[in-house]
């Protein structure tokens, strides 16, 4: 019964994240800045994580100032995440943007061998190979399209994957024992301090807050901040990483669908099988690594 709940939460958190790119892209067809988008998503995300945190009167147990600090920090990763994501989006189509962030997947094996010497098996490597293959393919580059992709798009959606890879890994190592909504409330604190110190200049212009912004920055706080932490911190530690991992990447086709439907973005047949193939990497890799750690 544990591990269902495990997956339904894990599921649907992914899920909503997968429905980012439609309110980005509404913000900006808008004319919203990245700025804007930013200050609107983390002030919503900040009063309604807090006022839920102390109305839930959450427990402080096990937090002190060093794990605070650590919490909040992993938070800036959050912050940097949605700015290099959004602004990937700025630049390019939703599809290509996501498909970029999605090389979190192999960054994060590359930091778990820095960090933590944990080599990667060859079923790893054969993983990571496929991916970047997909890559190729989900991106459109055989076609020669490279041309018209932005360069600092692509910049933007290849530092979206390293902060998120690092959101990912530091999040499960910093203060997993303190309560889920303490934890979220203080990620995003650290979030909202990043994005006030980066886009001071952008504040004035944000008030009076108008109609179509305060959408945009309700929809991607909601989708984007709030509920994929929480479903996570609540379905992540009833299932192992591996499944974990597998079920996140229900995220990369629901965005690129949402893209499909809701923004009218092309995906061609070519771009769906190079997504397969990342999908079936990912299952690879974790089912591949037991076997492996098994015969070890």
């Amino acid at each position: 019964m544990k591990k269902n709940k495990g997956i339904f939460f894990v599921f649907a958190g992914a899920s909503f994240y997968g429905f980012t790119p439609i309110f980005v892209k509404s913000g900006f067809s808008n004319g919203y800045t990245l700025g804007q988008i930013n200050i609107v998503q983390m002030s919503i995300s900040f009063l309604l994580l807090w006022t839920f945190t102390l109305v839930k009167r959450s427990s402080l147990r096990g937090l002190n100032k060093q794990n605070t600090l650590q919490i909040m920090m992993t938070g800036c990763f959050v912050g940097l995440t949605s700015i290099f994501y959004y602004g990937a989006m700025q630049y390019l189509p939703a599809s290509i943007a996501i498909i970029l962030m999605f090389q979190f997947i192999w960054i994060g094996i590359i930091l778990e061998w820095i960090f933590q010497k944990v080599k990667p098996a060859p079923v790893t490597v054969l993983s990571i190979i496929l991916i970047l293959i997909g890559v190729f393919l989900a991106s459109n580059l055989s076609t020669g399209s490279i041309h018209s992709l932005h360069f600092v798009g692509i910049i933007f959606g290849i530092l979206s994957a390293f902060t998120y890879a690092g959101f990912i890994y530091f999040s499960g190592k910093v203060a997993v024992e303190v309560d889920p909504w303490i934890r979220s409330s203080l990620m995003v604190t650290g979030s909202a301090i990043l994005v006030t110190v980066l886009f001071i200049r952008d504040f004035p212009s944000v008030l009076p807050l108008s109609q179509n912004l305060l959408f945009t920055g309700f929809g991607v706080s909601l989708f984007g901040a709030i509920l994929p932490p929480l479903f996570f911190a609540v379905g992540a530690p009833l299932i192992s990483g591996g499944v974990a991992n597998i079920i996140t990447s229900i995220e990369l086709p629901i965005a690129l669908i949402s893209a499909r439907l809701i923004l009218s973005e092309t995906v061609t047949p070519l771009q769906w099988l190079g997504v397969c193939i990342i999908l079936l990497s990912i299952v690879l890799n974790e089912a591949g690594t037991r076997i492996y750690l098994r015969r070890s």
